[in-house]
């Protein structure tokens, strides 16, 4: 299988801008005329002075960007609200409960700290869609915006929330249940020295456990280095050591989880999606008895969904297009399998801490624990290879490659899949091979990426 899509943009991937901070395009050039397209594009739309928000994670270079970003913004007459380090779901939140007409979200995820990124929220807390990501590509690279000019006192101006902390921390604890209780639960938090190092052991605190926090000494530097959703291997250790009910491992800006159980396994987004599906589904609240995942999710949880007859949507590749699909379809379930996982009664975009209280809130109600609770999946055996690439030319360009891919899927049978797609945020080719025979799949999975490897010029 290999997944298609619209012509590419030249700046927006499938979760907005990225790049090595101050090389294109995430220089302080093309950051401040960002902010000027997105202050363009939402400016007039409402009856009142415009407010974008702005929030970051803590890397280094998220000094130099807001202020790009915000000069941009306040050049175009439209004021700012600066929030900080905050996750990403909570500058949505943010954008959404002051009434703010757009909010950007400076942050690479998890990708290293010499990176950087930019995505955009619309009034709604909804990330914006293609079209309108590609007006704004349209607006910075045409002359367009260059004639608004506002002088004296229609100059935007900026100014910094600061209770956006608080006030998010308060709409986390309303997606917990009032009449439960975290009180005699231990739970190891991996903050990823990222956007969360403050909200999430407060949330958790507050809520009653005894909460053992790592990865919550930003430097500017550590972000996801060693910690955080990337590297569970930190999580599963710390909770088998101090004998913990669970570990949350989050990534650098917040928005998505994987969970670890009280044995040191690791717990994804699909287990997580399988769990709560099956318990929204028993107090019916599960919409259309349907849940919205991507090509990545493994073929285990439609299996445990199917029993209970339960339907899966699958999408392309990035939570945006699961959102995308949830809001036409009226669902209200959705995620992928890296931990992005979509309550949209609580919230509008992926939120590792709500999707960790949801998951608690099952264990507090069903008195048992995280490893039995997991266990209504189970998974088959998949293989991920990452291969580096310069160029990200169509694979029904390389020689011989589409006619393995049918070879391999006609070996796999009705018991297996193949996925073959570019990253939308780093330069690689991620080959997926899913089924039940673990050898099989291996080797499926190293034939074509030999092929790749030698028919592409490796990354740098």
């Amino acid at each position: 299988m290999r997944e298609g899509g619209s012509a590419p943009r030249r700046l927006f991937g499938t979760d907005g801008i990225r790049g090595i901070a101050n090389v294109e395009p995430m220089t302080v050039e093309t950051a401040m005329r960002i902010g000027r397209g997105t202050a363009y594009l939402f400016k007039g739309k409402s009856g009142h002075r415009p407010k974008i928000v702005i929030g970051k994670d803590t890397r280094l270079s998220g000094y130099m960007l807001e202020n790009a970003i915000a000069s941009g913004v306040c050049s175009m007459g439209v004021d700012v609200l600066l929030v900080g380090p905050l996750p990403t779901p909570g500058i949505a939140f943010i954008t959404r409960s002051m009434r703010a007409d757009a909010g950007v979200v400076i942050s690479a995820s998890h990708n290293p700290f010499q990176d950087n990124g930019i995505k955009i929220f619309s009034s709604d807390g909804f990330k914006l869609p293609d079209e309108l990501e590609a007006r704004i590509e349209e607006l910075i690279s045409s002359d367009e915006m260059d004639l608004l000019r506002p002088t004296a006192q229609e100059v935007g101006k900026a100014f910094r929330v600061d209770d956006a902390k608080g006030r998010y921390i308060v709409f986390l604890k309303a997606s917990f249940p009032a009449e439960l209780s975290l009180e005699g639960m231990k739970v190891v938090v991996d903050c990823a020295n990222g956007a969360a190092y403050k909200v999430a052991p407060l949330v958790l605190e507050e809520l009653g456990a005894q909460v053992i926090p790592i990865g919550v000494d930003p430097d500017g530097e550590n972000i996801n280095k060693g910690c955080g959703a990337l590297h569970t291997e930190l999580i599963c250790r710390v909770v088998r050591q101090e004998g913990a009910n669970l570990g949350i491992a989050l990534d650098g800006d917040g928005d998505r989880a994987m969970l670890c159980d009280e044995k040191g396994r690791v717990v994804d987004g699909d287990r997580v999606m399988a769990m709560a599906a099956l318990e929204m589904d028993a107090r019916g609240r599960l919409n259309h008895r349907t849940v919205v995942s991507t090509v990545m999710s493994n073929m285990g949880l439609e299996v445990a969904l199917r029993r209970r007859g339960i339907r899966l949507i699958r999408t392309p590749v990035g939570d945006r297009y699961v959102v995308e699909e949830m809001q036409r379809g009226g669902f209200n379930l959705g995620g992928e399998q890296s931990g992005h996982v979509l309550f949209l009664d609580h919230t509008t975009t992926g939120d590792g801490i709500i999707t960790a209280l949801q998951v608690m809130t099952l264990m507090c109600r069903k008195g048992r624990p995280l490893s039995e609770l997991a266990s209504v999946m189970e998974c088959y055996p998949q293989v991920l290879r990452n291969i580096p690439v310069r160029d990200k030319r169509p694979v029904e360009e390389i020689r011989g490659f589409v006619r393995m891919i049918r070879q391999a899927e006609e070996r796999l049978g009705n018991e297996g899949r193949i996925l073959v797609r570019y990253s939308g945020t780093e330069p690689l080719l991620r080959i997926m091979v899913e089924g039940q025979d673990d050898r099989l799949i291996n080797v499926i999975a190293s034939e074509l990426e030999e092929v790749i490897r030698q028919s592409c010029d490796p990354g740098a």
